[in-house]
């Protein structure tokens, strides 16, 4: 049994984070597996020093619209497969998914879509929650375990978010997107950070305006899933809240792996 770390993180513009020490970060902190979202480029607009980095396999999905979107996965283990979305285009094409099968689980790379927009934008959030549902419920039923990792764009709980009066009609916190993760937690998925920390003030994303890092108002955003079954595996699940660089911080998995 081999111990692994999974980190993932909302870099919020692949060539913004990489200006504010990214490759640094990366070099020191070395994870077994690294799954970014929010990217904002293609392929070939990664910083050249982090398209290839030695020692990984690399895997990118890009959404058609530029500067939009985006998700990509940085691997010393690798991946059996790995697919881009889940063979919808509607979804697909906003390059927001990857899912790599290392056989002993498969991980999904996500970058759930934000519902704030319009209500055009929040039903389509919550027609890619029951799609991307349905595609995990599919692999479980075949015998695989799961590993979901990603911006979910929701606080699932008051605990989850600074001021929850505050923004229950704001989406992100809406009791329909709250019960979407209440029905994927039914399924039989384990939110993992809450087995290990069940403090409160614990979040991973602080917007940019009034300080609110600095003041510690923040929202939990960002997830590590698994199924019930694969949780016996899961040795620490946490937030590197101290990582700077993004709106988001990067959140970390620890395994213990098979192969």
């Amino acid at each position: 049994m081999k111990k692994i770390q999974i980190i993932c993180w909302n870099v919020n513009g692949i060539r913004a984070v990489y200006r504010k020490g990214f490759r640094e970060w990366f070099s020191e902190t070395k994870p077994d597996v690294l799954c970014i979202q929010e990217t904002k480029a293609t392929p070939k607009q990664f910083p050249t020093p982090i398209r290839r980095i030695d020692d990984y396999h690399t895997y990118f999905n890009s959404a058609e619209r530029k500067g939009y979107s985006g998700v990509a996965m940085f691997t010393k283990i690798k991946p059996d497969k790995v697919e881009n979305g889940f063979g919808i285009g509607e979804f697909d094409r906003e390059g927001r998914t990857l899912i790599a099968d290392y056989g002993d689980f498969v991980l999904f790379n996500i970058y759930f879509p934000n519902g704030k927009m319009s209500p055009e934008r929040l039903q389509y959030k919550m027609d890619f929650y029951d799609a991307f549902l349905e595609y995990a419920d599919e692999l479980k039923e075949q015998g695989k375990n799961i590993v979901v990792c990603g911006d979910i764009n929701t606080a699932h709980k008051e605990i989850d978010l600074a001021r929850p009066k505050q923004n229950e009609k704001i989406s992100g916190f809406l009791p329909e997107e709250r019960a979407w993760i209440d029905k994927f937690l039914s399924h039989g998925y384990v939110d993992t950070f809450r087995e290990f920390n069940k403090k409160p003030e614990q979040y991973s994303w602080w917007s940019y305006r009034t300080r609110a890092r600095e003041r510690n108002v923040g929202w939990r955003l960002d997830y590590f899933f698994v199924n019930k079954e694969f949780m016996s595996q899961v040795k620490l699940s946490y937030i590197l809240s101290d990582v700077m660089g993004s709106d988001h911080a990067p959140i970390g998995l620890d395994l213990v792996y098979d192969r």
